[in-house]
């Protein structure tokens, strides 16, 4: 009857065993995560940048005919208020040769997949080149955006159309908010 007894014993050593190793190996794990996670958490971005993820822009502000450079990311955004004679001309250069083909329909879609306005494009504004910022320049020969640095002509919806450049300028991620105003990010 004695051995029944040193069985039972033996039972509960390895159940209690069992526990102590479940324990270690619990705490261990709890240890590893809270030595590991300072270094993990400091690979996010710092608050100021992701407060730059995003900027509003205020639509109203922004004449026929005009265009603004916000700051996005810290690189800037051309907003232009297209005047009819832009869009038209815009659309009329869909047939075009173009180096970098894209009608101006879908370079006014935003973010959210939704059709844009016409009347307003979005456009990061740096050259495709070697990132110079371009400039309007009215009346050019295709009317839109002129690279000084190398020469570069874009239309006014922003395609590439002389020089070296090897694409459009593209289109910068946004939403209509409202009416009259759009989100950048």
């Amino acid at each position: 009857m004695a051995e029944p007894a040193a069985n039972a014993h033996q039972g509960d050593d390895t159940t209690r065993r069992d526990f102590i190793f479940i324990a270690a190996g619990a705490a261990s794990a709890v240890g590893v995560a809270a030595t590991v996670w300072p270094f993990i958490d400091q690979m996010n971005p710092a608050a100021d940048t992701r407060a730059l993820s995003t900027t509003e822009v205020d639509l109203s502000a922004v004449v026929l005919g005009q265009q603004i450079k916000v700051m996005w990311q810290g690189k800037p955004v051309f907003v232009r208020h297209r005047t009819a004679d832009e869009i038209g001309r815009a659309q009329r250069d869909d047939f075009a040769t173009l180096k970098d083909p894209q009608s101006d329909a879908e370079r006014l879609v935003q973010e959210d997949g939704a059709a844009g306005r016409p009347e307003w494009i979005v456009l990061q504004a740096s050259c495709t080149h070697l990132g110079c910022v371009p400039t309007f320049v009215e009346g050019s020969s295709f009317g839109g955006w002129f690279c000084p640095c190398h020469g570069s002509d874009y239309d006014t919806s922003g395609r590439i159309r002389r020089g070296p450049a090897p694409a459009n300028l593209p289109p910068a991620p946004y939403v209509y908010l409202n009416e009259t105003s759009i989100r950048i990010g």
